[in-house]
């Protein structure tokens, strides 16, 4: 886990010792040398995912200054991410806080257990019929066609089943240790809350557009909130795309490993400029970018 991209930059390497010396423990070893079981555990896989993105962030300086976001956003702990590029956050601050996420959610799903599915192929109205009747929970609505529910894993089977019933194209188990964005994730608000108040948060210098309503927040009470909210609500990704579309956005740019947003993105709107920070052709591509509006 970015291991060619700290071969070629200090930056990156920088953001992943800093990550060590924050959390006190060899972070960087994990993500480079595993063993992938302990990596995926909830309470290093959120920690291990934001330095990652930071990492990425860092290693590209041709952003600075090249272009100042309309608005920022992250998808479900990529918000945090998106917070740090907004300058509500500093790493140290983002990494003790998701760190103390990951060891909250670890534990409610230990508390009651749950799993996720994706649901292809079906429009949110009756996806969310499926939920009513099964107990479910809508914990995703990524793009036209893709939703991710959540919630007790006889309830989740059960909406699999119905979901095929009801014309879906196809559903898929998730390998996730809990049902995130669902109400099983409720014993994590009060540990979430006393960390949150034990952590500074400065006004954002970008509007961010928040997971749970997909309108953009501007303030650090609003944050806050969106934070605690987050936790056992949807992830309203499509909704959040299609508003900035809206608001004029043309081109999109993707922070970290991987196209899983890029894909998401052009599906949601097919003519947007999106691209990725992941290699040098994006990076140049993204020059040549300066006087689109983002």
């Amino acid at each position: 886990m970015c291991c060619e991209l700290c071969e070629g930059s200090q930056e990156a390497r920088d953001a992943f010792q800093e990550a060590d010396d924050v959390l006190g423990l060899p972070l960087s070893r994990l993500c480079f040398e595993g063993p992938s079981d302990e990596l995926r555990q909830t309470i290093n896989s959120q920690p291990a995912i934001l330095t990652a993105s930071v990492a990425y962030l860092r290693a590209t300086p041709e952003l600075n200054g090249l272009m100042r976001p309309h608005f920022v956003a992250g998808h479900s702990l990529g918000e945090y991410t998106a917070l740090i590029a907004a300058g509500v956050l500093d790493f140290a601050s983002a990494l003790r806080l998701v760190r103390e996420r990951g060891r909250l959610m670890q534990e409610a799903g230990e508390i009651e257990p749950g799993s996720m599915a994706a649901i292809i192929g079906l429009d949110p109205e009756t996806v969310e019929q499926v939920c009513l009747e099964t107990a479910a929970q809508i914990a995703n609505i990524n793009c036209p066609g893709q939703i991710v529910v959540s919630g007790k894993r006889e309830a989740v089977a059960n909406a699999m089943d119905l979901a095929q019933a009801r014309g879906a194209v196809g559903t898929v188990a998730l390998e996730v240790s809990g049902a995130f964005h669902s109400e099983l994730m409720r014993p994590a608000i009060e540990g979430m809350n006393q960390a949150i108040s034990d952590t500074d948060f400065r006004t954002p210098e970008i509007p961010i557009i928040a997971n749970a309503s997909a309108m953009p927040i501007t303030t650090v009470e609003e944050v806050k909130e969106e934070l605690i909210r987050q936790l056992c609500s949807c992830v309203r990704w499509q909704p959040s795309i299609e508003y900035m579309a809206e608001s004029g956005v043309t081109t999109y740019i993707e922070i970290g490993p991987g196209i899983v947003l890029t894909k998401l993105i052009k599906r949601i709107v097919r003519k947007a400029k999106v691209l990725n920070m992941n290699d040098a052709e994006d990076i140049r591509a993204l020059e040549a970018e300066r006087s689109s509006p983002a």
